[in-house]
């Protein structure tokens, strides 16, 4: 009770500003992997959750349990190298008694990054005791160089806890757990020139590290600033922590070429900048959480975006969304923003916006051109009191919020993962086309027209019981890589094939596809000569299939019996199509006769005047105008009752069942008079004599279910 009136006073801080969205944002289609990807898992190998794209080699490299592929990039089925990197039993043994369950005392893949042409850096888990080494990738063959480092602070040493990494230019920067007298968590840079966060809560509280990008802002740029590591993390919020236990989502900066300070923050961060990441849905009035980032560049890194999926905490209704930043606005706020102070009373302790003289140069802030004309070449020069300063105010005031509402919020989905590609559409537009990883084991497929929302279709890689935990996506072969705990999955980015009209094609709005008038079928864009675009019909922000010719009516024949019940079934082709009923022309509606369930149509108790032409008709509206995209006609016929097939199998068990009944009662009377025969034959009775058989009890004879009597007398 305390924690509501708490958080009611506390509410202006704490409510987001999101508009209320709407939440049935339905995927045009629905479907299962089948035909258009493929499937790897190898028997007693679990956690596919690590993956490095080499392209240069034609290879995925996956890490797992205890095991890291090499797969063909083309068809993941192609197993071209494995290398095993086990635990011992005597350090499972080890972990196990320290607690540990035995499913959680293996090695774990966690860390992989590529470090030349041919040459990786990879890290697992090693049974609570991570681990490091040079793995290589050269003539066909996996193999670990056997230079093993101790992992601590680079790799989680718990195999389900969240991390993050990059490597960037020879070093590998890590957001992770470091066991320094207990597990605390650290933010770190090392393999040369190690760096790494203070053990703080005001720094670092009980994070969950989400992601970490590295963006090149050094380049092309007038300032002379330094490239940056933007890490993105959930953690308590120590603005409310005094309160209730609060999660806010996170953006953190360090700078490339932070190398620490001269005595205060030795070997520490003079540049670890965070703020309050916002994604705002429903005016909630506990933020939602993210769970993953894509960094999306067109360009050069001006113009990159941040895309996160997020889930709301507590108890609260089941739904995501996907927000998108830009670059430019999370620089901005560590750049020009106002930082937060730290006041402690006796009774609470209070976060307010820093007003005052900030030191200079301006605490947090990169090496650039300013600094050095001021004489500070690098962190090492930078004065104590703007030392002081970060290491006791590293939140900002100011937070980060999306480039435009929400691009998604969908109900009913726990998003987990996402990627976003780029295509060009046919009238030279280009669209980022996003794939949305979710808790049930799909992928959402989904582009935003001008601010509204198009969800392509929703394809389930694997069983629903298995999140989706890690995406890859490989722009140059059009293919999109999944991992979960129990397989990976490949699966092009396009299957244009699969709408089976031109009403379909169009409707889509899939930015990959368009209608090939003269082919009569749906083909990839980027397949599309310049010449025959006249052709071509595509129309991905207005959904407009004018141009598309009516779709033609089938028409199947059945025959139904009086009295049965009688199922028509109709599948509409999409699920944002409604279907409609008629028999003769004329609508059909719920009555006693007439039951239309799950777009099926069932007629009750048959009778000869049901006997017509019954249509099913799924209409789809696209921005104000309906479109028939599926039409069938049932012919019901009146069938002639004796060539029922079920009429003819009853007559034929009948006529099985006289036949057997005429053997029983022939066989016992053949066998009577031949005893008969026999007794007079040898002479015992005489021909007036009544014969002791006959005086014997009746024999019964079961046909049929039915007893049969039999009394013979002489």
């Amino acid at each position: 009770m305390l924690f509501f009136l708490v958080l009611s006073f506390w509410v202006p801080a704490v409510l987001t500003s999101g508009q209320v969205w709407p939440l049935n944002s339905t995927p045009r289609k629905t479907v299962t992997l089948s035909n258009r990807g493929h499937v790897f898992q190898e028997e007693g190998v679990w956690n596919y959750t690590t993956m490095l794209l080499m392209e240069d080699e034609g290879v995925l490299i996956l890490g797992a349990r205890e095991a890291i592929f090499a797969l063909d990039l083309n068809n993941i089925t192609h197993k071209k190298a494995m290398v095993k990197w086990a635990v011992t039993s005597e350090m499972q043994r080890t972990c196990i008694f320290k607690g540990k369950t035995q499913t959680e005392c293996h090695n774990y893949i966690r860390i992989l990054h590529k470090m030349s042409n041919d040459t990786m850096f990879v890290c697992g888990t090693n049974a609570f005791n991570p681990t490091c080494d040079i793995m290589s990738y050269k003539d066909g063959k996996l193999t670990l160089e056997g230079k093993q480092q101790d992992g601590n602070g680079k790799c989680p040493f718990d195999p389900f806890q969240r991390c993050a990494s990059e490597f960037v230019d020879g070093k590998l920067y890590s957001a992770t757990s470091l066991k320094n007298f207990g597990f605390v968590p650290v933010v770190m840079r090392s393999l040369d020139n190690n760096m790494q966060t203070e053990f703080l809560t005001s720094w670092l509280n009980k994070p969950n590290f989400i992601g970490m990008k590295h963006v090149a802002e050094g380049d092309d740029n007038p300032e002379g600033d330094d490239d940056k590591i933007y890490l993105f993390f959930n953690e308590i919020a120590v603005e409310y922590d005094t309160y209730s236990k609060m999660e806010m989502s996170r953006v953190a900066r360090v700078c490339k070429g932070d190398v620490g300070g001269q005595q205060i923050l030795q070997k520490k961060w003079t540049s670890f900048l965070k703020t309050h990441l916002d994604c705002p849905v429903l005016q909630t009035r506990l933020p939602l959480l993210i769970q993953d980032v894509f960094l999306f560049c067109p360009d050069t890194w001006k113009t990159c975006m941040f895309y996160g999926v997020f889930t709301p905490q507590g108890e609260m209704p089941d739904y995501s969304a996907v927000c998108a930043y830009r670059i430019q606005d999370i620089r901005d706020v560590f750049s020009k923003g106002k930082f937060k102070k730290r006041i402690s009373d006796t009774l609470f302790q209070k976060w307010l916006t820093y007003d005052e003289v900030l030191p200079d140069p301006r605490p947090g802030a990169c090496i650039n051109s300013k600094t050095r004309e001021k004489g500070f070449s690098n962190s090492l020069d930078l004065p104590d009191e703007t030392l002081q300063f970060i290491r006791a105010h590293p939140l900002m005031d100011q937070t980060v919020k999306p480039s435009e509402q929400p691009l998604l919020v969908k109900k009913g989905a726990v998003f987990t993962r996402i990627v976003v590609a780029s295509t060009t559409a046919l009238d030279g537009s280009s669209h980022q086309v996003m794939f949305i990883g979710t808790a049930s084991g799909s992928v959402l497929k989904a582009v935003n027209y001008d601010g509204k929302m198009v969800i392509i279709e929703e394809v389930q890689l694997f069983k629903q019981s298995e999140p989706v935990k890690i995406l890859r996506l490989s722009v140059t072969l059009g293919q999109l890589y999944a991992g979960s705990e129990e397989a990976t999955v490949q699966m092009p980015l396009s299957t244009c094939d699969h709408y089976a009209s031109c009403m379909d094609c169009v409707l889509a709005r899939d930015p990959y596809c368009g209608w090939d008038l003269s082919a009569e079928r749906c083909i990839a864009i980027k397949n599309i000569h310049p010449d025959t675009h006249s052709e071509m019909v595509q129309s991905l922000r207005d959904g407009n299939a004018a141009h598309c010719p009516a779709v033609e009516s089938t028409t199947i024949i059945k025959t139904f019996y009086l009295g049965n019940e009688v199922m028509l079934l109709c599948q509409p082709g999409s699920n944002l199509a409604r279907v409609q009923w008629s028999v003769n022309n004329h609508t059909i509606q719920n009555t006693n006769k007439y039951n239309i369930h799950h777009n099926n149509l069932l007629i009750l108790n048959a009778l000869d005047s049901d006997a017509g032409f019954y249509t099913c008709t799924s209409v789809e509206s696209s921005n104000g105008n309906d479109y028939v995209i599926q039409n069938a006609t049932y012919e019901l016929r009146l069938g002639n009752f004796m060539e029922h097939s079920s009429v003819q199998l009853q007559v034929q068990e009948q006529q099985k069942c006289l036949f057997f009944l005429k053997i029983l009662v022939i066989i016992p009377t053949l066998i009577l008079l031949a005893l008969v025969v026999w007794t007079f034959y040898k002479g015992h009775f005489a021909v007036q004599r009544r014969s002791k058989k006959a005086e014997e009890s009746p024999q019964s004879v079961f046909v049929c279910q039915e007893p049969l009597q039999i009394v013979q007398e002489s």
